[in-house]
């Protein structure tokens, strides 16, 4: 996988995706190889490395990525009833660039669970 999947592929059009909500900041879209039966995942347009790399000057981008969040959970939560939001830091990240799933349903058994 590359270092930064979102800025490299998603951002710059290479991967197609289905947008769920697009703002000026943050866009949100469906998994390329979603690990869930619904698994959505939110991004900042702007490159942040991950959530330990965020500075005062991000807060208004990440009030607005919380409310794209929330929105999506919102959606999921009224249509199948419930939702995790994950995000991961470290080793655990494998697209070094902040992002968070939203998803619902047990996982996929038949795929490894990532970025």
């Amino acid at each position: 996988m590359t270092v930064d999947f979102y800025c490299e592929e998603v951002l710059s059009g290479r991967t197609p995706i289905e947008k769920v909500i697009e703002t000026e900041n943050v866009l949100a879209y469906y998994h390329t190889r979603p690990f869930y039966p619904i698994h959505i995942v939110a991004i900042p347009k702007k490159h942040i490395s991950s959530l330990l790399t965020l500075e005062e000057d991000d807060n208004n981008l990440l009030l607005e990525l919380f409310n794209v969040i929330k929105e999506v959970a919102s959606m999921i939560t009224e249509k199948n009833g419930a939702c995790k939001i994950i995000t991961n830091i470290g080793k655990y990240q494998d697209s070094k660039h902040l992002h968070w799933h939203i998803v619902s349903g047990e996982p996929n058994s038949s795929k490894k669970e990532g970025d």
